[in-house]
């Protein structure tokens, strides 16, 4: 018991560390608590998860915080957008099953990961949020919608989908995007611990532990992804989105 939470919590700082730079930190902390814990129900293993998310999330939003301006008024219809989004999907989350989502999941990514690596100037231009307001704001409650229920359901992923909306659809460059994206994240890892802490989906001794690697794994990715800008935020986007597509891949054909 002991080593296998030892391992878990290097996966979980592993996931906090890939997380703060790019999101996707869920494709390795979901799998190993999976594998881990296999006699516990998905959805407590789920919500195990959510803690841990939220402290290096925590950790990485007041990190960028510090040193990239926010679009507050955008911040907040998204974010709050996505925390009822994530509430529902994290409430039918013990009902139906998600397997149904991964193939469209995975024939998304496949594009995003083609796109990504053709356009090799994505997400490198100046930092220029692009259109009125109103227009930004109603982009913030479709991609708060959309994603903030998709996390709360499913949940791997929705960082670097977070900072591809961002990119795409509001002309950020990568690193305001990660930055803006650790923020919905986090409002979307409330809902989510608000519902599975309600219904006791949640290992308390285990989540605390995994917190704490998370959050000091938080703490260097943050950093270093400022340190070094887009090029290598850039980079980690193409590796955890491949990284994804390989994880769906495997879950569909295995």
């Amino acid at each position: 018991m002991t080593t296998d939470l030892v391992l878990l919590c290097c996966f979980s700082l592993c996931a906090g560390f890939i997380d703060a730079i790019v999101g996707g930190g869920g494709l390795i902390q979901t799998p190993a608590i999976l594998f881990t814990f296999p006699q516990y129900p998905v959805a407590t293993l789920l919500g195990t998860t959510k803690i841990p998310s939220f402290s290096g999330t925590s950790m990485a939003a007041w990190q960028y915080a510090k040193r990239v301006q926010f679009d507050r008024p955008l911040l907040l219809v998204t974010a709050v957008t996505a925390f009822f989004a994530a509430l529902c999907g994290s409430s039918l989350v013990a009902y139906l099953p998600n397997h149904f989502l991964k193939p469209v999941m995975l024939v998304l990514l496949i594009a995003v990961a083609i796109y990504t690596y053709l356009k090799k100037d994505f997400g490198q231009q100046t930092h220029q949020p692009a259109g009125p307001a109103r227009n930004t704001w109603a982009w913030g409650i479709v991609i708060g919608g959309v994603l903030g229920f998709y996390d709360g359901f499913f949940g791997p992923g929705t960082g670097s989908f977070l900072i591809l909306a961002f990119i795409s659809l509001m002309g950020f460059d990568f690193l305001h995007a990660s930055a803006h994206a650790k923020v919905v994240n986090l409002s979307t890892n409330v809902a989510s611990i608000t519902y599975f802490a309600s219904h006791g989906h949640i290992l308390w001794p285990v989540t605390i532990l995994m917190a704490v690697s998370n959050l000091t794994g938080s703490f260097f990715g943050a950093r270093l992804a400022i340190l070094k800008g887009n090029s290598l935020v850039r980079r980690f986007f193409l590796l955890v989105v491949c990284g994804t597509i390989l994880r769906f891949a495997y879950e569909l054909w295995k």
